[in-house]
């Protein structure tokens, strides 16, 4: 009788352990980010830049501030853009959330006054290596006019004041901030698979191919055609792939055609059956790997051809490495070159100029 009841009294030790155990778990964890003081502050409620609607429309640019990397949005005449891609122009949707989330921002609870605990809020200065977000607006004529330093825990925005150290959490939403790419409209041809009729390829040593389909042919039916007809396919997969490369261009970064400096290294010319042909260089540069285009003009197709252009004319468009393969091949990959023919009398046979 005595061992069951010190049994019952040993179970309900442990279960009274463990409950005060978690509740104390459940307090430290609180008090991690506990405010120092009372939750709410003489400044809940008012704007996080209390001066931007004052002055958004004399705002001239837009820099935003991370520990390794940095961007501007800048106003040149009527258009936005992105200072450090040599001005490409920047989505104006996300440039319309940006300056309503500026606008409408305000200051909520009143987290914590303590500087070790910046970073676990997303708070750090990025000047000093923090993981936060610095964000400063500039007029026209430079000046500064506001500035704070944003950032996210979970689903919740937090800021603060770039010269304090003193969290809020912010009520408001703002666009991501934490990549420069997701501002730019890199989006500059739609094609699809289906459309694409032919493809001529000259490579870095100066080789050629033209590989062509009939319509309603599948992604692996390309084929050589003139001049290059007596060509073999090594792999219908490797022909398809570079043939319909230009339905999947996904740019990474852009910067002016000019700030080039090395000498394209491959041509890549994509023909439809509506007659739109777009003309592709591959750049091999000490940055990584580039591309420029243009579309010509022909038949229906104009009009397709000249939004590509007005997108892409000037400029050089990043790729990743594997993507850029893609459209600068070894042709020796895809075909085995045939003999040139022997000629008895007459001219020499003719030989393609199609170079990079």
């Amino acid at each position: 009788m005595s061992l069951a009841l010190d049994k019952r009294r040993r179970v309900t030790i442990q279960r009274l352990s463990i409950v005060a155990a978690t509740l104390w778990v459940g307090l430290i964890l609180m008090s991690l980010f506990a405010p120092s003081t009372n939750d709410i502050s003489p400044r809940t409620g008012d704007p996080v830049l209390k001066n931007f609607s004052a002055v958004r429309g004399d705002t001239g640019s837009i820099k935003v501030t991370m520990a390794d990397e940095s961007y501007t949005l800048e106003r040149r005449g009527n258009d936005w853009v992105m200072a450090e891609t040599g001005g490409y122009p920047v989505r104006t949707d996300r440039l319309n959330t940006l300056a309503e989330g500026l606008e409408t921002l305000s200051w909520g609870e009143r987290r914590t006054d303590n500087p070790e605990r910046m970073e676990r809020l997303g708070l750090g200065d990025p000047r000093e290596g923090g993981n936060g977000v610095l964000v400063q607006v500039f007029a026209t004529n430079g000046a500064l006019t506001a500035e704070m330093i944003t950032g996210r825990r979970g689903d919740r925005l937090y800021a603060r004041d770039a010269a304090e150290t003193v969290a809020f959490r912010a009520d408001g939403e703002l666009p991501p901030l934490y990549t420069r790419q997701a501002w730019l409209d890199l989006d500059i041809v739609d094609v699809e698979e289906s459309a694409i009729s032919a493809v001529r390829l000259t490579d870095a040593r100066g080789r050629s191919m033209y590989l062509t389909r009939e319509p309603g042919g599948g992604p692996r039916s390309f084929t050589p055609a003139p001049p290059h007809q007596h060509d073999r396919l090594r792999s219908r997969l490797a022909a398809s792939t570079t043939a319909l490369a230009i339905s999947r261009l996904s740019p990474i970064d852009v910067k002016p055609e000019a700030d080039l400096t090395s000498r394209a290294v491959a041509r890549h010319i994509t023909e439809t059956y509506d007659g739109l042909e777009i003309d592709l260089r591959a750049w091999k540069e000490p940055d990584g790997y580039w591309v420029t285009l243009r579309a010509v003009e022909a038949g229906d197709a104009a009009r397709r051809a000249q939004t590509i252009n007005d997108r892409a004319e000037g400029w050089a468009f990043k790729l990743t490495e594997y993507d850029w393969q893609e459209f600068a091949p070894r042709v020796s990959s895809i075909v085995i070159k045939a003999d040139p023919p022997q000629a008895i009398d007459g001219p020499p046979p003719i030989t393609s100029d199609f170079q990079p």
